[in-house]
C-alpha cells in the first residue's frame, strides 16, 4: 500500500486514528455547541446523550455523586462509550447534607403532611454543580432527563435559571421531536439495543455505517465496532486496501444504537436514590390499588423481619443540627455530618424505619403515587422534632411551624433560589439558635419511639410543672385566667342564642 494510501485496517491497531485521517467538510464540522447533561447512566439520559449527538451537540455528561449506590467508574465508561465529549462526577454529598438536609431537618418540613422532600432537595444541589460545571466548560446548554408531568423538570430549570440566567435548556422530554419519537420505555429501549460486534460487508452492500453516518465499501471487508471513540471502522480482507478516504453518502436511519440497557421490562418501575432516600415511581405503581411488590424495597428491611431487639440511639443538637449520634448499647460514635447520617441511615434500614406509600399533589397539578424510603431523615425528623418542644418559646414555635410549612412547599416546587425562600431559611435558622440538646430514641421493627430528652437551655421547668409543688405558681390566678378567656366564648353564644331564638 502506498504512503497515501486509506487504509482502515489501522482501526484495530488506533481505531481513532480513521476518524482523524478521514477530514470532514465544514458542515459536518459544524457544531450547535456544548451542553452539560445531567447524567445517571440509565436509560432515559443514555438515550438523550446519544439523541443528543445526532442533533449535533458536543456532550458533557456529569453524574451527580449524591449517595447513590452507582459505579461511577463504569458509569464514566459508558457515557464516554455513547459518545460524550467529557464526563464529570462529582461527589456532592457533604454539601448535600449540611447545606439541604440539615435546613430540611431544622425546618420540620413536610410536604402534605408525609414526605420528607428527599427528591425535592437534592435536585438544587444536582443542577448546581452542573451549572458550575456549564460556565467552567464554556457551555450554552444544560440537558436533564426529567418528563413533562412531573416535578423535577421545574427543580432543575428554576435552579439554572437563578444561577445563570442566560443558561439554555434543553429538555428532551419537551421536544415534540423526541416525544413523538420516543413514546414510552419501549421505544427507548428498541433505540438502545445492542449492535452486532463485527459484520462482513459485500461489495454490493455499499453503505457501511461510521458513526452516525454512511460510508461507500469499496469492497469485501470486515465492519468493527471501535472501543475507543464507539464508531464503526472498515477493516478490508486479507491482501486488499482502499485507496482514498471512504466518501460520506446520508445520514443513518434511526435505528439500534449499541445502548446498554440497565432495566428490563422485568422491573417496571422507576427508581431514584440519592442519600436521604429512595423513590419508587411509574409502571405498575400508576395503579394505586397495586401493593408494592415484594422485594421492591431496597434500603430498608420489612419490619416484621427486623431484628427483636431495638437500638437505642443518643443524638445530640446544636442550633438544630445533629453534632453526634451514640448507640448507647455498643457505643458506636459518629460526630461528621456524612458519616453520622450514613449511620442513621443503616440502623434505620436494619430496623425498616422509613417507608410510606402516598398519592401526592404535584406542583402541575397531577396527582401522583409514590412510594419512598426515608430511613436516617425519618429518626431525625422525630428527634429534632422532641428537642425542638423542650427548648423552643411556644409563640415562637407557632410561627415558626407556619415557616416550615411554607418551607417544605418551595422546596417541593423548585424555588429553593428564590428570594422568599432565602428568607425563610434564614427566620427558620434564627429559630433554631436555642435548639440544643440530648434526645434518647429507640429504633424498633419500623417505629421511631422517644426515649428521653436533656438541655442545658431547656425551657422546662420541673418545679414549676409538679403536681407536688406548689413552685412560683398561684392556683388562684387561673380563676382569673380562666374568666377572661371565657368572655369572649360566653358572647359569642349569648348572641347566637338571640339570633336562634328569632
Amino acid at each position: 500500500m502506498g504512503s497515501g494510501a486509506y487504509n482502515p485496517r489501522c482501526a484495530l491497531l488506533a481505531p481513532c486514528s480513521v476518524a482523524s485521517r478521514h477530514r470532514l467538510g465544514p458542515d459536518e464540522m459544524s457544531s450547535k455547541g456544548s451542553v452539560v447533561l445531567a447524567y445517571s447512566g440509565g436509560l432515559d439520559t443514555s438515550c438523550i446523550l446519544v439523541w443528543l449527538k445526532e442533533q449535533g451537540y458536543d456532550v458533557i455528561a456529569y453524574l451527580a455523586n449524591i449517595g447513590q449506590k452507582e459505579d461511577f467508574e463504569e458509569a464514566r465508561k459508558k457515557a464516554l462509550k455513547l459518545g460524550a465529549k467529557k464526563v464529570f462526577i462529582e461527589d456532592v454529598s457533604k454539601e448535600f447534607v449540611e447545606e439541604f438536609i440539615w435546613p430540611a431537618i431544622q425546618s420540620s418540613a413536610l410536604y402534605e403532611d408525609r414526605y420528607l422532600l428527599g427528591t425535592s432537595l437534592a435536585r438544587p444541589c444536582i443542577a448546581r454543580k452542573q451549572v458550575e460545571i456549564a460556565q467552567r466548560e464554556g457551555a450554552k446548554y444544560v440537558s436533564h432527563g426529567a418528563t413533562g408531568k412531573g416535578n423535577d423538570q421545574v427543580r432543575f430549570e428554576l435552579t439554572c435559571y437563578s444561577l445563570a440566567p442566560q443558561i439554555k435548556v434543553i429538555a428532551p422530554w419537551r421536544m415534540p421531536e423526541f416525544y413523538n419519537r420516543f413514546q414510552g420505555r419501549s421505544d427507548l429501549m428498541e433505540y438502545a439495543k445492542p449492535l452486532p460486534s463485527a459484520l462482513w460487508v459485500q461489495p454490493s452492500e455499499r453503505a457501511v455505517c461510521h458513526g452516525t453516518r454512511l460510508i461507500l465499501a469499496r469492497m469485501p471487508g470486515e465492519l468493527s465496532l471501535c472501543p475507543c471513540c464507539s464508531q464503526w471502522h472498515l477493516s478490508p480482507g486479507p491482501g486488499l486496501s482502499i485507496g482514498g478516504p471512504p466518501r460520506l453518502l446520508s445520514q443513518r436511519a434511526p435505528g439500534q444504537h449499541g445502548i446498554p440497557i440497565p432495566v428490563t421490562p422485568k422491573n417496571p418501575w422507576s427508581m431514584d436514590e440519592n442519600l436521604m432516600h429512595i423513590s419508587y415511581e411509574a409502571g405498575l405503581l400508576e395503579n394505586p390499588k397495586n401493593q408494592a411488590p415484594p422485594g421492591l424495597y431496597t434500603k430498608t428491611q420489612d419490619p416484621a423481619k427486623a431484628p427483636n431487639s431495638p437500638d437505642i440511639l443518643q443524638i445530640e443538637f446544636k442550633k438544630g443540627v445533629p453534632v453526634k449520634v451514640t448507640n448507647v448499647k455498643d457505643g458506636t460514635t459518629y460526630h461528621t455530618s456524612l458519616e453520622l447520617f450514613m449511620y442513621l441511615n443503616e440502623v434505620a434500614g436494619r430496623h425498616g424505619v422509613g417507608r410510606i406509600d402516598i398519592v401526592e399533589n404535584r406542583f402541575i397539578g397531577i396527582k401522583s403515587r409514590g412510594i419512598y424510603e426515608t430511613p436516617a431523615g425519618t429518626i431525625l425528623y422525630h428527634a429534632h422534632l422532641d428537642i425542638e418542644a423542650f427548648t423552643m418559646d411556644r409563640e415562637v414555635r407557632k410561627i415558626k411551624q407556619g415557616l416550615g410549612l411554607k418551607f417544605a412547599e418551595l422546596v417541593y416546587t423548585g424555588f429553593w433560589h428564590s428570594p422568599e425562600c432565602e428568607f425563610v431559611r434564614h427566620c427558620i435558622a434564627k429559630s433554631q439558635e436555642r435548639v440544643e440538646g440530648k434526645v434518647q430514641v429507640s429504633v424498633f421493627k419500623g417505629q421511631v419511639y422517644i426515649l428521653s430528652r436533656e438541655s442545658p437551655l431547656s425551657l422546662y421547668n420541673e418545679e414549676l410543672v409538679s403536681m407536688n409543688v406548689q413552685g412560683d405558681y398561684e392556683p388562684l390566678d387561673a380563676t382569673g385566667f380562666i374568666n377572661i378567656n371565657s368572655l369572649r366564648l360566653k358572647e359569642y353564644h349569648r348572641l347566637q342564642s338571640k339570633v336562634t331564638a328569632k
